[in-house]
């Protein structure tokens, strides 16, 4: 009798197991199916990706570095011009017509 025991046990394992195997599969499906609906939806409402979004603002971080860097420059060159046209001034003692 404990031999036909394992055997209905063993059947049962091997069912479960089997059912286990079919609702992951199940699972994959409906996961597909999802993303794609999701992904045809969010298409329809331009909305961007997160790999466009990532690019787009490193992009903007780095054109904003270069502006704070070009802007120092350009103070600096001002400055120098500044320096310049007051060495000019005073060495003549006359305003140098601009």
């Amino acid at each position: 009798m404990s031999n036909g025991q394992n055997r209905i046990l063993d059947e049962f394992a091997r069912l479960m197991t089997d059912a286990a195997g079919a609702a992951q599969g199940v699972r994959r499906e409906v996961e597909t199916a999802f993303k794609a609906q999701a992904e045809r939806i969010l298409n329809t409402m331009d909305v961007v990706q997160r790999e466009e979004f990532e690019a787009v603002r490193e992009m903007a971080l780095k054109a904003r570095a270069e502006n704070k860097t070009l802007a120092a420059r350009v103070e600096a060159l001002e400055a120098r011009i500044a320096e310049l046209g007051g060495a000019d001034e005073s060495s003549t003692g006359t305003p140098k017509a601009g």
